[in-house]
């Protein structure tokens, strides 16, 4: 373990501006929010801040009646927090990972539980998958982010991409499965074979099943309970 006087510990692991604008990774567990108007946030992940900054929980019809009703529908799952002004803000998620996505015309989905930041360009949804009637008590939520601006969102350690051709489809365990590109529909499917390999004592193993072009963002790690919706 290194041993540092105080001021070798301040120098070492004081914060360092990069000049990267709004969306820049303090470190690769922290994220710094370069504040000149209003962000999105995952409520909960602000951990510092500094500058004139204003912090609003999200209000009951801030996003339209359509998404109160599939809160409604969803639960509480997580919510989100308005950051405007100006200043520094600092955000973290467990100690997870972040990854900074610039989206461009483009659309992703994410796992509510692992999107910690967007810019209020992007616009977003709650989104359903299909074919969950009878596979899971109350479905499989997550989020549509599309437009353009940045996305920020955790992992637990490194993310890993796989692709998704016509020829080699991609089958994920939910509890995994972090994001995946705005074009691909995902199934859910079971298989009884699997259940006492993945360690599931109730009932059949659910996959994911991507079929298409894109790709899909797993991470080393399963997250339960199975997936948390988005409000």
């Amino acid at each position: 373990m290194p041993r540092y006087s105080i001021e070798e510990f301040v120098n070492e692991t004081g914060q360092k501006d990069k000049g990267e604008g709004l969306f820049e990774l303090e470190r690769d567990r922290m994220l710094e929010l370069n504040l000149n108007g209003r962000v999105w946030t995952k409520r909960g992940s602000m951990v510092a801040y500094l500058g004139n900054v204003k912090f609003t929980r999200e209000g009951i019809l801030e996003h339209g009646v359509g998404k109160l009703l599939k809160k409604a529908v969803t639960g509480e799952g997580i919510s989100l927090t308005k950051a405007e002004g100006q200043g520094k803000v600092y955000l973290a998620d467990a100690g997870k990972k972040i990854s900074i996505i610039n989206l461009d015309n483009e659309a992703i989905f994410v796992n509510g539980n692992d999107l910690l930041a967007f810019e209020e360009t992007i616009g977003w949804d709650i989104k359903m998958m299909k074919k969950v009637t009878g596979i899971m008590a109350g479905g499989l939520f997550n989020v549509k982010l599309e437009g353009t601006g940045m996305v920020a969102i955790t992992t637990h350690y490194d993310p890993v991409t796989l692709k998704v051709t016509k020829d080699t489809p991609v089958f994920t365990d939910p509890n995994a499965t972090v994001a995946w590109s705005g074009n691909l529909s995902p199934d859910l499917k079971t298989d009884v074979s699997l259940k006492s390999f993945v360690g599931r004592s109730s009932g059949e193993s659910i996959q994911m099943s991507f079929k298409g072009e894109g790709f899909v963002v797993i991470q080393p790690y399963e997250e339960i309970p199975f997936q948390q919706p988005v409000a």
